[in-house]
């Protein structure tokens, strides 16, 4: 067992049959093959995710594809990118669709950590690519783990919002029970298909009104400005 698969909360009760199975020492040995300079993220991010949103906390789940491949995008959570990096295309639309939504005026940078910390999962399927490769890490094992990641949630957890923007997304989560759970779905925020229904979905507020309805405080959806101290190092101050 290698450490990133090393997780501190409740995940690691959840997935620790998961570490000895023969499809991750298949991925393992696949990642083992390639420069490790030349994958993003960083394997400690791997599952930056679940350290950041721990079993017991997750409300809602956002199911991305597989990491940014530019250089010092790409830090385990999904749409979002380190706090000094600018804002990619989908989050930029995101973030218009918020606007929309909710009247939140768009943050100048991409760090969606905040949301992690109040219970929203940014799961990508895939965790790991090569830079510059988009896509070359399907197909390895992952998927198998993230498909583990969310039936869990599904059998395990009632009155989550599942928000499955694009078909891949939405094939990832063909098997979520709708009947205990909240399921949104629209075209992917992507400047090719935003303008196909993804503006206009309201996703936002529709997730907050269901998480108040069960008894759940909703996300506050906006994020916190960062200074040039906080983007270098990452952390950040909230300020409500």
């Amino acid at each position: 067992m290698t450490s990133w698969m090393t997780l501190t909360n409740d995940w690691q009760d959840k997935l620790s049959a998961e570490w000895h199975k023969d499809y991750i020492q298949s991925l393992q040995d696949f990642l083992n093959t390639l420069p490790s300079e030349q994958v993003y993220p960083s394997p400690e991010n791997y599952l930056a995710a679940l350290k950041s949103t721990p079993f017991a906390n997750v409300k809602v789940v956002i199911i991305g594809q597989d990491p940014y491949h530019g250089e010092g995008q790409a830090h385990g959570l999904s749409f979002s990118v380190r706090p000094d990096v600018k804002v990619p295309p989908s989050l930029q639309n995101i973030y218009k669709e918020l606007q929309q939504d909710l009247n939140i005026i768009p943050a100048q940078h991409g760090y969606l950590k905040s949301w992690a910390e109040q219970g929203v999962l940014l799961l990508n399927s895939v965790l790991s690519v090569s830079a510059g490769q988009a896509g070359s890490h399907q197909n390895k094992g992952w998927e198998i783990l993230t498909d583990k990641i969310i039936a869990l949630l599904n059998d395990e957890k009632q009155g989550l919002v599942f928000l499955l923007w694009g078909s891949y997304a939405q094939q990832k989560g063909r098997f979520i029970d709708r009947h205990k759970h909240c399921v949104l779905e629209s075209v992917h925020p992507s400047p090719l298909s935003a303008y196909r229904g993804f503006f206009g979905c309201g996703h936002f507020s529709k997730t907050n009104q269901y998480l108040q309805q069960q008894g759940e405080s909703p996300i506050d959806w906006r994020l916190p400005e960062m200074d040039k101290k906080s983007q270098n190092t990452g952390q950040i101050s909230l300020p409500w």
